[in-house]
């Protein structure tokens, strides 16, 4: 029996601001569908390229008191990047924190407005350890 990923879907309280977010890591929206009858939009967003590993906001129009608090029961989403000190000085310019730096060149920590924990990882090796992400400290968790 074969099995195939879909996505990976993620409820939000802001849909823009989190859809910035996703922006700032180079996803792009791919498919929308908005339910009049349900009263929720959908957003399905992926890296360039790789229209087949989407992550699918749910925002639902009238609120959700029901979402966690911390959205740990969730784990986390991964994405592979070219240059991880790039992409979190990008992400740092935009206001974002870097909750678990990439202090060993390879892995970094971040949460989206909704508190999705992000795992930013390097492509290939790691990277050599610079400032000012090697003596940087965690900030909250991941």
């Amino acid at each position: 029996m074969k099995v195939r990923y879909l996505h990976t879907m993620v409820r939000v309280k802001d849909l823009e601001k989190t859809m910035a977010f996703f922006e700032l890591l180079g996803l792009k929206e791919t498919r929308r569908i908005d339910n009049e009858q349900g009263r929720f939009t959908l957003v399905f967003m992926a890296a360039e390229g790789q229209p087949d590993t989407p992550v699918e906001l749910t925002y639902n129009w009238d609120g959700d008191d029901a979402l966690p608090s911390d959205s740990r029961h969730f784990g986390h989403l991964a994405y592979r990047v070219e240059n991880i000190y790039d992409m979190c000085q990008r992400l740092m310019d935009a206001g974002v924190t870097i909750n678990r730096p990439p202090r060993d060149g390879h892995m970094a920590f971040v949460r989206s407005p909704d508190n999705i924990s992000i795992e930013l990882l390097q492509e290939g090796g790691s990277l050599e350890p610079a400032e000012p992400w090697a003596s940087m400290e965690n900030t909250g968790h991941w």
